[in-house]
């Protein structure tokens, strides 16, 4: 049974999991391997608790997608960040900051439950419109969020990924998508 629920802070590690699963399945062949591999789920989990992304008053929400009690999905949603940057936020716009799942739920409806209650969330607090960023070469992210009714909106970024060693980073194009609440 597939349910949503909010974000508490004991779930930092669960989700932080789901996260580095996600990376690491979903940018396998995008993002450099050596990157990927050296992802950690305790550090990602810290990052969250610092954040304090389950905080109620944080400006951003966290749902969570349980099967049977277990973590399969997150997305966080919240007002749109001018430049991808927390600090900066455009309160007449909603955006869908990251949404993951457990490899093992992908095509199960899980990420569809999510985006659906992301969106729910989006239009209480207001919003008609609403952005998501999403890496060029992610195709089966694009089409889902193509099938939901996004499409790219001519915005593009670069997305820096750091190497190690003091090598360069890795710039990886992401396009933006925009969608309607109202439909």
């Amino acid at each position: 049974m597939l349910t949503i629920r909010r974000e508490e802070p004991e779930d930092a590690e669960a989700v932080a999991r789901v996260h580095v699963h996600g990376w690491q399945a979903g940018y396998a062949g995008l993002m450099p391997e050596e990157v990927l591999a050296r992802l950690n789920v305790a550090a990602w989990a810290q990052r969250r608790r610092d954040l304090g992304t389950a905080d109620p008053e944080h400006p951003f929400t966290t749902l969570l997608a349980e099967v049977d009690g277990v973590l399969a999905g997150f997305t966080t949603f919240g007002p749109y960040r001018n430049d991808q940057d927390r600090g900066d936020l455009d309160p007449a716009h909603g955006e869908v900051v990251a949404m993951y799942v457990e490899p093992a739920h992908w095509g199960d409806g899980t990420a569809r439950t999510l985006l659906a209650a992301a969106r729910a969330g989006l239009r209480e607090r207001g919003w008609v419109e609403y952005r998501l960023w999403v890496l060029a070469g992610n195709h089966r992210a694009r089409r889902f969020y193509q099938r939901a009714g996004l499409s790219p909106d001519g915005e593009r970024s670069t997305y820096r990924v750091p190497l190690a060693g003091g090598r360069p980073p890795v710039g990886l194009v992401e396009l933006r998508y925009a969608g309607r609440l109202d439909d």
